[in-house]
């Protein structure tokens, strides 16, 4: 039995619980379900992630008095940065782990909704509300156009992405205000650091390209997964 297979298994007993309170929208209430449990699991790394980050930003004044010091050295630089690192136990990398960690639950589903192979079977016929599970935007808006029933689906998921992706975007330049781009010697920006400073608010909005793009059923999870990030950072970011 594959992967797939007993992931498919998962799904079906998950809407079978669902089924007398969602009714025929009951296996994307179990994909929301599941994408919730897979958060929850990985929570303890969030947490985790969050007092990195506010380590990492107590070692910014060091960091920059390195800096200073090895200006003419980015070899010594990167080395006694490192160092600093180890010394108090600040892993640079912690913050990337949820996410990571959610890639294969995410790819999944993916595969599962999209066909491949013949992964997801009847799944595939499921459906929310009138959109099918392993239907894309595309698909809606050549069957019944924009506000038809599977239209009018996807309108009310970019509506949430659109204010989720905003109270990110919000959230994300105050924060960056309150905490800009440390200086490097000289007094000079870090090379780099200023673009990616401008762009970075805004890549809350890319999830609204993924919805479009992905079948509805992995949609579903980038919905609810963005959702609860949004939640949990402002829970955790205070």
């Amino acid at each position: 039995m594959s992967v797939f297979s007993v992931f498919a298994h998962l799904v079906e007993r998950l809407a079978d619980l669902l089924a007398p309170l969602c009714h025929a929208s009951a296996t994307a209430a179990a994909i929301v379900l599941f994408t919730a449990l897979v958060r929850l699991l990985v929570h303890p790394l969030s947490r985790a992630a969050a007092r990195g980050q506010r380590a990492r930003a107590a070692l910014q004044p060091r960091i920059a008095e390195l800096r200073r010091r090895h200006a003419k050295d980015p070899e010594r630089l990167r080395q006694a940065v490192l160092e600093l690192h180890t010394e108090e136990k600040v892993s640079p990398l912690s913050g990337i782990l949820p996410g990571l960690l959610q890639l294969p639950a995410f790819f999944l589903l993916y595969h599962l909704f999209s066909g491949a192979g013949g992964a997801g079977g009847e799944l595939l016929a499921h459906r929310l509300f009138a959109a099918p599970l392993g239907g894309r935007w595309a698909d809606a808006l050549a069957g019944d156009g924009l506000f038809g029933g599977a239209g009018l689906v996807y309108l009310g998921l970019f509506a949430l992405v659109a204010v989720v992706a905003t109270f990110t975007y919000l959230r994300t330049r105050r924060q960056m205000a309150q905490n800009p781009v440390m200086a490097a010697a000289g007094g000079e920006a870090v090379p780099g650091l200023g673009a990616v400073g401008k762009v970075m608010p805004f890549l809350s909005f890319l999830t609204l390209v993924t919805v479009a793009v992905v079948p509805l059923a992995a949609a579903l999870y980038v919905v609810t997964s963005t959702t609860w990030s949004a939640v949990e950072r402002a829970a955790l970011y205070r």
